[in-house]
């Protein structure tokens, strides 16, 4: 015991708690001397195998055993499902009688009533144990049996997990006991054990065969009672249910080796060695799938115009209900994991199995759709692609794909990178996400079985776009990392690459920046990025008021100082300063950019791509560029003190510096460089304008409904607007309107509510639209930047000359001409 101690680490954190064991309910037995510490034990699989362990805690209600296995020092939880039996090694032996009390006394008798009593126990897999104990206690949580080992009525503690066994019975059998009493004569009672052995093997698939289920609801709470049920795998079902031999089942399962597109299921019954109906018995009884009478069943409409009739007919299924984005249907041999990875493919979304009450051919299947007046439904609904280029077509590529079947439980076979296959379901998968307008594909993995996860952000929304089989994990990964020239090896760092989509398919001018990250477990994402254009946009299409447009067409038009652009990711910034830089190209001027990556490309510039790993960086890039003779630097990110002192000098040594920053507007942004340690007054002589931006979503111009302004949604905005000034600069509702009528160029304001349609997904906008906020250095503004003014302060300075206005008061005006709504403007900015 002190060895078990001893191997109990003492900064384990927090530490577990005080083992508890129950002893035989009789007086014979107490708590042994210095209980609640570790125990030596031993501990037999699920499988059979019996491994010594230290039990260190035995925690019933979280149904976990805390052990340590030597020579590990380590606590590790076991969960109840994990094992068959916890056996305490070390015996308790009763308490001895001494020589005070009297001889036959009362206590005596007491002490040595320890009666002992046969059980038996029949455990999951169908085994049976025998044994006797010397009473027993039972919880939720399992059992706990004593089986003497001498002629001392020592014992030896068990426990044995309810999730373990199926069936326990303690003491002489209820039947003999009548007997004996002559309360039942023996044939009543061979009559009544045979009724109860039927019941007791009665499980949840046996009762569907009886009653075969006709009510949503019914089926509803039969597949929620499936969950629960024990994972049973088809050849086992089928031995167990004597329908076949285990040398049947092994050779049907060697042959499954060469014919893996075959269910085991359907490899026996082509054999002659099974029936339909045996398979049908087998998949209902022991895994336990709902049975479903198709002729009283009310099929959902909604679920059959989801499937194609031609799909049903080839899958042999009956799409039964759909619930909350998933589709539960009827299968011949609901088994078969290949029908549900292609449905879930093909449909985007969950399948769940149940077993149809008659063979389902291909009459059965259109009488089903036939039902209801329906054809096999349309097609699963995508977007139009832009510009007339015909969508891929993900049902004929999921027809190429390898199928496969698990229902022997053996490992699927991994996907090569190199498999034709995957190559075009990856091009397909970047021509898709280009066409709906996404802006990012991003390609989730998981350890184990669990399934390859892609998703689209688009408008700024992540949305689900298709899941894949586990098998695909590796080969995914391994390609795109070959398509941006990665380290295929190098799983454990992220990497960062980018793809000249134009090399895989020449119609399609992508480029897509690529961003590895290992994840928990050995696996691996990827985000895509694309840069569809990847030429400068026009300055007049960023969306900017005119009044802003204006203003910064003279700062950049400036030989000196400095321009940034702020902002969160994704926000539009490299955007902006490309467009800039676009606008202010010309053969007289020479433009250097530091960039990581370099993701919009510009013949009229002097590109850069600046790389930290070998010391190249961004300020190592400035040092480059103020020795080759330019005239305009952009530099992709102020990310340090060093680059943004170089930003400065470059900017006082007259140069034009442009960059961007991620902060939240732009009197912040004044602050956040002086935070840095930027030297106030250089800093307010370089610095020329800030512009902050925000995308929002624009509302569909098909489906959006526009009204005119009420009374009371008019003063809700006055007030919004009217909130971001001080008190003693806060403007006149009238003013407000007046500022309004000027901006909207006396249109009359509207309230946008987004419905929804087709052409937008259902989601009531499409593409998005960005919200701006121009700081301009005058001479007030400079002087408040040297004397570190807070960013209120600055704001407060701009706003006195009338031509500073916040993200949210753009946000508004765009808002009231119609482009989006306030809730998308509320969302994306600050009050």
């Amino acid at each position: 015991m002190q060895a078990a101690t001893d191997a109990v680490p003492a900064e384990a954190e927090p530490s577990p708690p005080a083992l508890r064991w129950p002893t035989p309910p009789y007086i014979a037995y107490a708590n042994p001397t210095g209980s609640g510490g570790p125990e030596p034990c031993e501990i037999e699989g699920i499988n059979g195998q019996v491994r010594s362990a230290v039990l260190v805690a035995l925690e019933l209600d979280r149904r976990v055993a805390q052990i340590q296995v030597p020579p590990s020092r380590a606590v590790m939880p076991l969960r109840f499902d994990m094992f068959r039996r916890l056996t305490l090694t070390a015996p308790l032996a009763p308490v001895e009688i001494t020589d005070t009390q009297p001889p036959d006394s009362s206590f005596e008798a007491l002490v040595r009533h320890r009666p002992h009593l046969p059980y038996r126990i029949v455990l999951s897999d169908g085994s049976t144990r025998t044994g006797h104990t010397i009473g027993h206690v039972e919880s939720d949580a399992g059992v706990f049996l004593f089986e003497p080992i001498d002629e001392h009525d020592r014992v030896q503690r068990i426990f044995w997990p309810r999730e373990a066994y199926r069936e326990l019975q303690v003491g002489e059998a209820i039947g003999r006991v009548l007997v004996e009493q002559q309360a039942l004569t023996p044939e009543q009672v061979e009559q009544a054990a045979r009724e109860q052995e039927a019941l007791r093997k009665r499980k949840l698939g046996d009762y569907l065969v009886v009653k075969e289920i006709v009510k949503p609801e019914q089926l509803l709470q039969a597949l929620e009672e499936q969950q629960r049920m024990p994972l049973v795998r088809i050849g086992e079902a089928l031995t167990a249910l004597g329908f076949i031999t285990e040398a049947q089942l092994q050779e049907a399962l060697q042959r499954q080796q060469q014919e893996r597109n075959t269910p085991l299921g359907e490899l026996l019954v082509q054999s002659g060695l099974l029936t339909r109906e045996q398979l049908r018995v087998a998949l209902a009884r022991k895994m336990g799938y709902p049975v479903v009478d198709l002729d009283s069943f009310p099929i959902d409409a909604d679920a059959l115009r989801r499937v194609p009739l031609a799909m049903a007919r080839r899958l042999r299924i009956v799409p039964l209900l759909w619930r909350n984005g998933t589709l539960i249907i009827a299968a011949e041999d609901p088994s078969r994991r290949a029908t549900l990875d292609e449905l879930e493919f093909t449909l985007q979304c969950k399948a769940v199995p149940t077993l149809a009450s008659t063979p389902l051919d291909a009459r059965a299947v259109t009488q089903a759709y036939a039902r209801f007046g329906l054809d096999g439904g349309a097609e699963p609904q995508r977007p139009e692609p832009a510009g007339g280029a015909e969508a891929p077509n993900t049902e004929a590529l999921l027809a190429s794909l390898e199928e496969s079947s698990d229902d022997d439980g053996e490992a699927l076979a991994p996907v090569e990178q190199s498999d034709n296959s995957l190559v075009r379901l990856i091009n397909s998968i970047i021509i898709e996400a280009y066409h709906q307008g996404a802006s990012d594909i991003h390609v989730e993995t998981f350890p184990g079985k669990r399934k390859v996860r892609i998703r689209l952000r688009k408008d700024g929304r992540l949305r689900p776009y298709m899941e894949l089989p586990h098998t695909y994990r590796a080969a995914l990964v391994a390609r795109l990392k070959i398509m941006c020239d990665l380290d295929i090896s190098e799983r454990r760092k992220p990497q960062d690459g980018k793809i000249d989509f134009a090399k895989y398919s020449p119609q399609h001018r992508i480029e897509l920046r690529v961003a590895t990250i290992p994840t928990y477990g050995g696996a691996e994402d990827v985000v895509l990025r694309l840069l569809s254009s990847a030429r400068a946009m026009p300055l007049h299409e960023l969306g900017l008021q005119t009044s802003i447009l204006s203003r910064l067409e003279q700062a950049v038009q400036r030989p000196h100082g400095m321009v940034l652009c702020v902002g969160p990711t994704g926000s539009g910034k490299t955007t902006t300063l490309h467009a800039l830089l676009q606008h202010i190209a010309t053969p007289e001027r020479k433009i250097w950019t530091a960039e990581d990556p370099v993701e919009i490309t510009n013949p009229e510039l002097r590109q850069v791509q600046v790389n930290p790993k070998i010391g190249w960086t961004f300020s190592q890039a400035l040092r480059a560029f103020l020795r080759a003779d330019p005239d305009v630097i952009m530099v992709g990110e102020i990310r340090d003190t060093e680059t943004a002192q170089m930003a400065i000098e470059a900017s006082l040594t007259g140069h034009l510096v442009l960059s961007t920053l991620h902060t939240n507007s732009a009197p912040e942004t004044v602050v956040r460089l002086l935070d840095m340690g930027m030297d106030p007054f250089n800093f307010a002589d370089s610095l020329t304008a800030v512009l902050a931006q925000r995308l929002v979503r624009r509302v569909c111009p098909h489906c959006a409904q526009r009204q005119p302004l009420q009374d009371a949604q008019r003063d809700e905005l006055i007030e919004d607007w009217r909130h971001l000034f001080p008190e003693d600069l806060r403007p006149s509702p009238e003013a407000v309107l007046a500022e309004w009528s000027a901006s909207l160029q006396g249109a009359q304001p509207l309230w946008v509510t987004p419905t929804g349609c087709p052409q937008c997904d259902h989601t009531g906008y499409r593409g998005r639209l960005g919200l701006h906020e121009l700081l301009m250095v005058d001479a007030q503004v400079r002087r408040l930047i040297q004397t570190r003014a807070p960013a209120e302060a600055l704001a407060h300075a701009a706003t006195q000359h009338g031509h500073f206005r916040t993200l949210r008061q753009d946000g508004i005006v765009k808002a009231l001409q119609g482009l989006t709504t306030v809730d998308e403007i509320r969302a994306s900015t600050a009050q």
